[in-house]
């Protein structure tokens, strides 16, 4: 895999977990703020894993194939 391949498979799982985790912690963060570091995360992950893998990122793919065939001529 090129390097320029992995910046955008990087760049497209940051576009989706970034917003993603924000939104997890205003949604959640109160109700979780008196538990252990390792439950937080653990709460986080079990919900934002199965977010990027079955809906984020085909979405982000999605719109990209979309943008790549609206610019060829």
């Amino acid at each position: 895999m090129s390097t320029k391949v992995k910046l955008m498979q990087a760049i497209k799982i940051w576009v989706v977990i970034y917003p993603s985790i924000t939104l997890f912690n205003i949604l959640f963060g109160s109700y979780l703020v008196n538990f252990p570091l390792f439950l937080k995360t653990l709460a986080l992950t079990l919900v934002l894993v199965p977010w990027m893998v079955f809906a984020g990122l085909p979405f982000i793919n999605w719109v990209q194939q979309k943008m790549s065939k609206n610019e060829k001529p």
